[in-house]
C-alpha cells in the first residue's frame, strides 16, 4: 500500500459555471446556512490538502479569500474539465483532489474514501460513484494526466466521464452516504 500524505496533494474546487440556473449569480459564493457554498468544500479539503485553487472565471478577487485563484486557458465557460486542466499545470503536487463549489453536505469521508483506494489501486483516478452513474466532480487523480487533458480537450472532448473512462479509473462506491453528494443548483434546492 502507497500511503499518501497531506503534502502530496493539492485540491481545485470547480467554481467557473455561468450559474445560468441560478439566475446568473455566481453559485460558489451564494449563501447557505451562514455560509458560501465554496465555503464548505474549502473547509473540508484544507486538513486533507497542501494547496487549494480555486477555478474561477469572475469574482476572482471574492474567491481568492478561499485558495489561490486559478482561470482556465480556453475561451468562454468550457466546462469542468478547463479547470482541472489548468489546476493539473500549475500544482506541483503528486494527486489533485477535485471537488465542486456546490456541495455544502460534503465531509471528509468521501475524501478519505478515495485517498484510500488510491494509496490501493494502480488508478490513474479515484472517482465517486452511487452504485449507478459517477459523480465525476468528486475525484482524486494523478497529476500527471495533464497531456492525456490536453489532447481530449483539444479534440473538442468536454464530458468528464468521458475523459475518465480514458483512464485508469476506479469508482469509489459511496451508495452508502449519497447525501455527500447533493449539489445545490436551483433556487429550489436550498430550501432542504
Amino acid at each position: 500500500m502507497n500511503k499518501i500524505s497531506k503534502n502530496e496533494i493539492s485540491a481545485v474546487i470547480l467554481a467557473g459555471g455561468k450559474g445560468s440556473r441560478m439566475g446568473g449569480k455566481d453559485k460558489g459564493l451564494i449563501e447557505f446556512r451562514n455560509l458560501p457554498l465554496i465555503a464548505y468544500a474549502v473547509n473540508v479539503a484544507k486538513d486533507r490538502v497542501n494547496e487549494i485553487f480555486i477555478s474561477a472565471n469572475r469574482s476572482l478577487e471574492d474567491y481568492s479569500k478561499y485558495g489561490k485563484v486559478i482561470v482556465d486557458d480556453l475561451e468562454g465557460y468550457q466546462g469542468p474539465l478547463a479547470g482541472i486542466s489548468k489546476a493539473l499545470k500549475v500544482c506541483s503536487s503528486n494527486y489533485l483532489l477535485v471537488l465542486p463549489c456546490d456541495s455544502p453536505m460534503i465531509d471528509s469521508t468521501l475524501i478519505a474514501e478515495l485517498v484510500e483506494r488510491m494509496e490501493i489501486s494502480d488508478s490513474d483516478i479515484c472517482v465517486a460513484h452511487d452504485g449507478q452513474i459517477m459523480h465525476a466532480t468528486f475525484a482524486l487523480m494523478k497529476s500527471n494526466l495533464s497531456e492525456s487533458l490536453d489532447k481530449f480537450l483539444d479534440d473538442g472532448g468536454r464530458k468528464m466521464a468521458l475523459w475518465y473512462r480514458q483512464q485508469r479509473t476506479e469508482r469509489v462506491n459511496v451508495s452508502s452516504h449519497l447525501e455527500l453528494l447533493t449539489n445545490l443548483n436551483s433556487p429550489e434546492d436550498f430550501n432542504f
